[in-house]
């Protein structure tokens, strides 16, 4: 697939390249991930300062209302710097409030770097099925009463704000399917919400969440209430598709800091990259790489189509073709990209040896975070079922 960024995105993703080649090395990496808070503010605001928060919300709440293709070009370069602020979260945050068509000042908060954002979907029972939701939302008066438990909330502890799935108490039900899922904007600060927050095997920070009859207003839900299922379909895809750019600029970095190895390492008075066996690995590493990079890009593009559908004069059976391609392509990538995510970093990490997996080596910590990519928002098993699952696979086959 041939394909180059515009002018105004390249200029953006050497400024990020800049940024953290300057500012956000490897040791002051560590240094912010073994901090009390695990995030630094001095990072937040450079991110802010260069627009990234503001990237992703619509022009009309204060955003530049970049589509899918500019976010792959941002969170490509945030993966090469294995940067652990809470990006990722505040960006699917604001794609809830977007598809939801209110919130416009919250938006307004997000673009200018004042608010953080996180979202409450997975439970404990849940495995990478975000509809299977435990969690009740009950109609009372002045608003609605939540319960339940929310787990691994990616930097739910550094948030102001979290996004919450949960379902009214008269469709509760198994708890299983699109169909009387509501959402739900929860301040950070709500009576009966708890926070506990922890370190994540790849040094990112996540939270499990509980709520104890958590009051939010009529104003708080995103969408409608018992009509959000489409709305975190289409938002989970969202991040789906962020998750495969940032896994190819750290697969990038750590293809490239693997084949420099390679060159300098001396056994047998030769560069081991010498070794016919070990050019053959590197070789399939490589094309790895390329499937992987050509789905990442497929998936941004079906996801910049599918946001653009989603606002024009077309009908609802255009929207619904348009999701039913961004399912299948979104899942495909997530799969291609986790396993090549696989295959490089555990082929990295062999052609390393011993010291492959030590914490003062770069390598390590590349595989440890694409490791919690390919299990992040739906694991390979799950993307595989979802395409299978998807109109159209088995009678084609």
């Amino acid at each position: 697939m041939h394909f180059e960024l515009n002018g105004e995105q390249q200029q953006l993703a050497d400024a990020i390249r800049r940024w953290i080649g300057r500012d956000y090395g490897f040791e002051t990496r560590r240094a912010i991930v073994h901090s009390e808070s695990g995030v630094s503010p001095d990072a937040w605001a450079t991110m802010v300062e260069l627009g990234l928060t503001a990237l992703p919300v619509p022009e009309a709440h204060g955003g530049f209302g970049g589509d899918a293709v500019a976010m792959f070009a941002v969170m490509q370069e945030l993966g090469r710097g294995l940067v652990v602020e809470p990006y990722v979260a505040t960006v699917l945050g604001a794609e809830f409030l977007r598809l939801g068509g209110a919130h416009g000042t919250l938006l307004e908060r997000v673009a200018g770097g004042e608010v953080k954002l996180a979202c409450a979907l997975g439970e404990r029972q849940s495995r990478h099925d975000a509809f299977d939701i435990a969690t009740r939302a009950e109609a009372v008066d002045g608003g609605y009463r939540l319960h339940g438990e929310k787990r691994v909330v990616l930097h739910g502890a550094e948030a102001d704000a979290l996004i919450v799935s949960a379902r009214s108490a008269a469709s509760v039900g198994n708890g299983q399917g699109m169909d009387g899922v509501s959402l739900f904007v929860v301040p950070r600060d709500s009576a009966g919400l708890r926070v506990t927050g922890y370190r994540t095997l790849d040094g990112l920070r996540a939270s499990d969440v509980a709520l104890d009859g958590v009051m939010v207003g009529p104003d708080a839900v995103v969408g409608r209430v018992d009509e959000g299922g489409a709305i975190l379909d289409a938002a989970l895809d969202v991040g789906a598709g962020l998750l495969c750019a940032e896994a190819l600029g750290a697969m990038q970095v750590l293809f490239d800091m693997t084949l420099e190895y390679l060159k300098t390492r001396q056994q047998f008075g030769a560069p081991i990259g010498k070794f016919q066996a070990l050019q053959h690995r590197m070789a399939d590493m490589a094309i790895h790489l390329e499937q992987a990079r050509s789905m990442a890009l497929l998936a941004a593009l079906a996801l910049a189509r599918s946001a653009g559908g989603a606002g024009s004069d077309s009908a609802n059976a255009d929207r619904d073709a348009s999701a039913k391609t961004r399912r299948r392509v979104v899942s495909a990538a997530k799969y291609r990209v986790g396993l090549a995510a696989r295959f490089i970093g555990q082929g990295a990490i062999q052609l390393h040896g011993g010291m492959g997996v030590t914490d003062e080596l770069p390598a390590s910590h590349y595989f440890k975070r694409l490791s919690m990519i390919e299990l992040t928002l739906g694991d390979m098993d799950h993307h595989l079922e979802r395409f299978i699952a998807q109109p159209g696979f088995r009678e084609a086959a």
